[in-house]
């Protein structure tokens, strides 16, 4: 089928790298490889840090961008057979969707959703109130994240579905830089004065002053507990909190190799080398990283939370703590320490990232779901004159 696909929160082509920017790209593979034809709806950026006249500015540009939408798409030679839209959020409400939805008469479907109730008479309100108007409208929601569940589904049309689809990537890379580890090794090890001979440690996460910057405190409180030059660190990121990180490692004594940004295409070959992928992931829901590291034969200790241990499976392919126990934290790093245990766990890391996390099981249960909207919203929902009527 023919897919009108839409990120509020950032467009897949965003030139700023970004794990939302990457589950973004990722899904529209994952639809073409299902067969279906994807094409970006627009690039209108919703995301607002609070501004209740800018969100009122943001809506109005929305209602006029549906409106020229909705007149461009009812060409049949470019209609599309169902609407997809990515992250619906307070901070990201969707002013386009819902509209040319019900306008061209074809189903809605959401693809992790949040509802924070918190936000009702805030500073987010606008924002709040016009995602759960889009909600309201959804004909399917696609969770990522199990946390989300219990907030979005009072806010669901009645038979409205949710079902959970499993974060994932493109495995294929990463399984190939595989055979490459030693090379990559020696590389890297000679590019930034490294000890191929110990353990690697390594973390990829943008440096931004929010639970990124906490992440990073922990991480390098939990590192100076650990004996010292057991391993090396590697640091992949950039951002505008790198001054505090870096300061945060120097003043706890702790020797990283602070890599900068690494391009997407450079990642397989930089976890390939790598031994232990480490990230406390304070206050995340999941992270790219931790399925891109897992596809790599990484064994990862991280913080739990129930969007981490849907991606790694404690004492199976890496070990969890409690979130911001930095002690925890370090005795997970002293166990990952151990060859063996870093060479069981990563290859059933490896292995659960093809089953559940790679680009080709995601396609299969997508199509599934959208085949499903597409019948049940046909039958159930709009005849051909309620259609006509609509438009």
């Amino acid at each position: 089928m023919r897919i009108a696909f839409y990120a509020p929160m950032k467009a897949p082509d965003d030139p700023v790298p970004s794990g939302d920017r990457l589950l973004a790209r990722n899904l529209m593979a994952a639809l073409r490889v299902a067969g279906h034809e994807v094409g970006l709806a627009s690039r209108f950026r919703s995301y607002d840090r609070g501004d209740p006249e800018r969100q009122e500015r943001l809506a109005g540009i929305g209602a006029r961008l549906a409106a020229r939408l909705v007149r461009r798409l009812e060409n049949p030679a470019l209609r599309p057979d169902l609407w997809f839209t990515y992250h619906l959020y307070h901070k990201a409400p969707d002013h386009l969707g819902p509209a040319v939805s019900t306008a061209l008469g074809i189903p809605y479907v959401v693809a992790e959703a949040s509802v924070a109730n918190k936000q009702l008479g805030g500073r987010f309100d606008a924002g709040y109130q016009a995602s759960l108007k889009a909600l309201a409208r959804a004909d399917l929601v696609v969770t990522l994240n199990p946390n989300d569940a219990a907030g979005v589904v009072p806010h669901l049309k009645p038979g409205a579905p949710m079902e959970a689809l499993s974060p994932f990537i493109d495995a294929g890379p990463f399984l190939a830089a595989h055979a490459g580890r030693e090379r990559s090794r020696r590389d890297i090890a000679a590019r930034h004065g490294l000890d191929a001979e110990k353990p690697w440690l390594v973390t990829a996460a943008m440096m931004r002053a929010d639970q990124k910057l906490d992440s990073y405190r922990l991480l390098a409180e939990a590192l100076s507990l650990v004996v010292p030059d057991a391993f090396e660190v590697l640091i992949a990121g950039t951002g505008p909190a790198e001054r505090e990180i870096r300061a945060a490692f120097s003043e706890r004594g702790v020797k990283a190799a602070f890599l900068g940004a690494v391009a997407s295409e450079a990642m397989p070959a930089l976890f390939s080398a790598a031994d232990v992928l480490v990230w406390p992931a304070v206050k995340e829901a999941f992270g790219m990283a931790l399925i891109e590291a897992g596809a790599a034969g990484l064994p990862v200790v991280a913080g739990t939370s129930p969007g981490v241990a849907g991606v790694v499976a404690d004492g199976e392919t890496g070990l969890l703590v409690p979130q911001g126990d930095a002690a925890a934290f370090a005795d997970a790093i002293r166990l990952m320490l151990d060859h063996e245990r870093r060479a069981s766990f990563g290859e059933a890391a490896r292995r659960r990232a093809m089953a559940r996390h790679d680009v080709a099981a995601a396609a299969e249960r997508l199509d599934t779901m959208l085949v499903e909207t597409r019948r049940r919203f046909g039958a159930a929902a709009f005849m051909p004159s309620t259609m006509q009527r609509a438009v």
